[in-house]
């Protein structure tokens, strides 16, 4: 392939001078963008190691360099880099290691797997997925090609797929394994891969050299058993069997099972799985598009077909992904529009036990209330970590009526705090990080005065112990955060869950991008409270718009922000936020955006201004500062998420003074 590079170019250094060899040359037979999407592309695919993509050349000239591959300095590198695109175009494959002769066989893995809990099930499943314990035939991909014209011009496109679904075992004796949607996802991750969408399944079937008859089981409670997976196993290799000769392991074969797929509809289903596929003949569907099923439902029916991430768009090098978000050329992959959403959340994958690492956690365990530890106040604790590095910690009444609806309070906590300072307990000798703000006892406080509610409330800590810098780092998942609310929500059975946002300081940061993660708020989120957190607040990001559309569509929505006058405060003598900037400007914008759409009541003393719009549902407690102090956290501390669940209720100021005295001294832990 070296010898490819014409006029000797495999032995020199490539020249940026038009004319000359290697680049130049490029340039003139394709794009350079098109040129440097090969290279990355072949590098995710044929480099071992990953992250390629997104760190540059560096690490693949490192690894090259080990190889022996280069000499020193960097001239050899796009002469390598070259014969790796030649070989990666040709050579569409996954990404896994060789079989290991002693690898179990299909039939003898399924045997490992018959009884066990589907967590524990799917961790083997993955783990010789990661071996390479897959079939040698399901390796190399299928190639599936699209089109559609618009405006005059025929777009198409050209992915790679597995040419059956993926399977566990050897060539003669293999095993098609049916996975939830969690599962199939970190596989395709693993393999730099995708799942596909409705129309991809469509196109698969289309372009399918074999195309075999469904072979429905009768439903039962057994369906989604190992034993009923084997004999639907059985089945369709029987059927396979008999195309053998004309059509060895290797060609494309669709119709015998649904499809796991990606749609824009899961981003409104959180904890399901989307359905779709298992063609008759004439090639309509059995299943239509089906997200009725949670994501913890597998039955023998479902498979996974992987497409590869890489596609080949008008001649150019792009990404499934890419090609989806594109409003422009999604129709190529997908039949319902342009969407961003095109990765299962690995939620119940992430989900982990608080005494284990992610090293050691079964994979895809599902949280559910017999995970919860008895804890003092008569209350039940969880804590996880969900990905990317956020800390979760649950604290539940001991008792959940079911015929209470269950208020799902999410607190996100303030910079530099962590969850058990936030939750706070009697000061003793401890740092005085856990004396300021007491969200546990003012839960325990809430839960007497709102008896008729099961109160749930959800810490969230950043890594970072900052929502703001999390953002930052993680500016490219911008669906993580809703994602995140769903996820929990998922855990609680409960028909009627009614969502509080609420959050101090910096974890006001989270409350605005759930806002810019989702196209309005939903109607579960009942209450969002601001407990001098509401710094990011930005109309032209569009929270004024959703905030208006969001109280106006029902009576039981309330905003309330808690602020104080911090443009005049100050720290060893200087102001340290704009007048703009901080919790006091930021308010008064919200109240004057606000004030299109709704009509304000204002009254003003000597502690507070108060600004209230919707009987209540709207509420602006604002601290006065006469004295310049920095109230930020006192305004936590003195009953401030008290107010924030209370405010507007009839139970507002019952038993307690927002910026009295603590109403909730006698629930604080003990140290």
């Amino acid at each position: 392939m070296i010898a490819a590079c014409k006029g000797g170019a495999a032995n020199k250094p490539f020249s940026g001078r038009r004319g000359g060899n290697g680049l130049a040359r490029l340039r003139g037979a394709r794009t350079y963008r098109a040129f440097m999407g090969k290279v990355r592309l072949s590098l995710r695919r044929l480099l071992p190691f990953r992250g390629v993509a997104g760190a540059g050349l560096f690490p693949a000239r490192a690894w090259l360099k080990r190889q022996g591959w280069l000499r020193v300095g960097a001239a050899w590198l796009p002469t390598v880099l070259l014969v790796l695109i030649g070989h990666g175009v040709s050579a569409q494959t996954l990404s896994l290691p060789p079989r290991g002769t002693n690898a179990p066989t299909g039939s003898e893995f399924a045997k490992t797997i018959t009884g066990l809990e589907r967590s524990e099930r799917e961790e083997k499943i993955f783990s010789q997925v990661n071996s390479g314990n897959v079939p040698d035939f399901l390796r190399k991909l299928a190639p599936v090609t699209a089109r559609f014209s618009q405006d005059g011009k025929t777009n198409t496109a050209t992915y790679y797929v597995t040419p059956d679904y993926l399977a566990i075992g050897s060539d003669e004796d293999y095993f098609l394994m049916p996975m939830s949607p969690m599962l199939a996802q970190r596989v395709a991750d693993l393999l730099h891969c995708n799942l596909p969408t409705r129309k991809m399944v469509n196109d698969i079937y289309a372009a399918a050299a074999i195309k075999l008859t469904p072979s429905p089981i009768p439903p039962s409670s057994a369906m989604t058993s190992v034993e009923i997976f084997g004999l639907h196993n059985a089945t369709l290799r029987a059927q396979r069997a008999e195309q053998l000769k004309s059509h060895p392991p290797g060609a494309l074969v669709a119709g015998h099972k649904k499809d796991v797929v990606i749609t824009p509809r899961l981003a409104t289903a959180p904890g399901k799985v989307a359905i779709y596929g298992w063609h008759q003949t004439n090639g309509v569907a059995i299943q239509p598009l089906y997200l009725g099923h949670t994501a913890a439902w597998v039955d023998y029916s479902q498979c996974i077909r992987l497409a590869q991430l890489s596609v080949t768009v008008n001649g150019a090098a792009a990404t499934i992904p890419e090609t989806l978000a594109d409003p422009k050329l999604a129709a190529l992959l997908s039949d319902e529009g342009a969407f961003t959403n095109s990765h299962y959340p690995l939620t119940f994958e992430s989900a982990l036990p608080p005494q284990v690492t992610a090293a050691t956690a079964p994979a895809n365990k599902l949280i559910s209330l017999a995970d919860f530890r008895d804890g003092p106040f008569h209350e039940r604790t969880f804590s996880y970590t969900l990905e990317p590095e956020i800390k979760v910690h649950l604290n539940a009444p001991a008792d959940l009526d079911a015929h209470k609806p269950l208020k799902l309070v999410f607190y996100t906590l303030p910079n530099g705090n962590s969850t058990e300072q936030t939750i706070g307990r009697q000061l003793g000798t401890n740092d005085w990080h856990y004396d300021i703000q007491h969200i546990g006892a003012q839960t325990r406080f809430l839960r007497e005065r709102l008896s008729d509610y099961n109160l749930v409330v959800v810490y969230l800590e950043a890594a970072q112990k900052s929502w703001p810098a999390w953002r930052e780092k993680h500016a490219d998942l911008p669906q993580r955060i809703p994602e995140v609310v769903n996820s929990i929500k998922a855990i609680f059975r409960a028909a009627d869950i009614r969502i509080t946002l609420s959050g101090h300081s910096g974890g006001g940061s989270f409350i605005f991008g759930y806002l810019n993660g989702v196209e309005r708020i939903p109607n579960g989120v009942e209450r969002i409270a601001f407990l001098d957190s509401n710094y990011a607040y930005d109309a032209g990001q569009g929270h004024r718009d959703k905030f208006a559309n969001w109280l106006r569509a029902s009576d039981e929505h309330h905003l309330i922000v808690l602020a104080y006058n911090d443009a005049v405060a100050l720290l060893n003598g200087t102001n340290f936020v704009s007048a703009a900037g901080g919790t006091w400007g930021r308010s008064h914008q919200m109240i004057q955006d606000l004030g299109q759409a709704f009509q304000f009541a204002n009254r003003t003393n000597e502690e507070f201004e108060t600004f209230s719009a919707l009987a209540g549902r709207i509420s602006f407690v604002l601290k006065q500062n006469p004295e310049k102090k920095i109230f930020h956290t006192v305004q936590v501390e003195r009953n401030g998420l008290i107010h924030c669940l209370l405010s507007g209720t009839t139970n507002e100021n019952s038993g307690y003074i927002y910026f009295g005295p603590r109403a909730y001294t006698n629930w604080i832990q003990s140290n």
